[in-house]
């Protein structure tokens, strides 16, 4: 969702500038940077537009060649701004445009951010409603359980295609 914070994480997970402003559409091209994890392989992160409820399909349409990054991504981040009051609908209508996607199934991984601007009580009762992980992307020292989440998705998709690899001719 817009102003959630995606570019702000991006920036603390991967050390980068990366641009932000506290305004809608801050982020109209998706930006990719590398991330290396604790057990030594890297991943690249790339920080898309952000939605807006109630997005009319043609506006979907012209930020479709933003949201084709979505499509080659291995695991989704879905940044949700856990202080704003509404931030249960916009994790909705996010769903929403995933559907409209057909990007329901991806692995995905939901990240409450701005943790630091709420009570820990509402944050446990979020994680306990939908799973995923709280940070305040502001915080390196916050991500730790989410680069540990990202890295176990990670590794199951890479065994998954491991695994869907055709047998070798000396396997044979």
């Amino acid at each position: 969702y817009t102003n959630a914070g995606k570019s702000t994480l991006l920036n603390t997970l991967t050390h980068s500038q990366v641009f932000v402003e506290n305004k809608l559409f801050a982020t109209l091209d998706p930006t990719s940077r590398r991330l290396r994890f604790p057990r030594d392989f890297e991943v690249i992160v790339t920080d898309t537009v952000g939605f807006i409820r109630d997005l009319p399909r043609d506006l979907l349409e012209a930020f479709a060649a933003t949201l084709e990054e979505l499509d080659d991504a291995d695991l989704l981040l879905h940044v949700v701004d856990v202080s704003n009051p509404q931030c249960e609908e916009q994790m909705e209508s996010v769903g929403r445009i995933l559907e409209q996607l057909e990007l329901q199934y991806k692995r995905t991984i939901v990240v409450f951010n701005k943790r630091d601007r709420v009570t820990p009580e509402l944050v446990e009762r979020k994680l306990a409603r939908h799973g995923g992980v709280a940070v305040s992307a502001l915080d390196r020292g916050t991500l730790m359980p989410l680069i540990l989440a990202m890295q176990e998705q990670v590794q199951a998709v890479l065994i998954e295609d491991w695994d869907a690899l055709p047998p070798s001719p000396a396997e044979h």
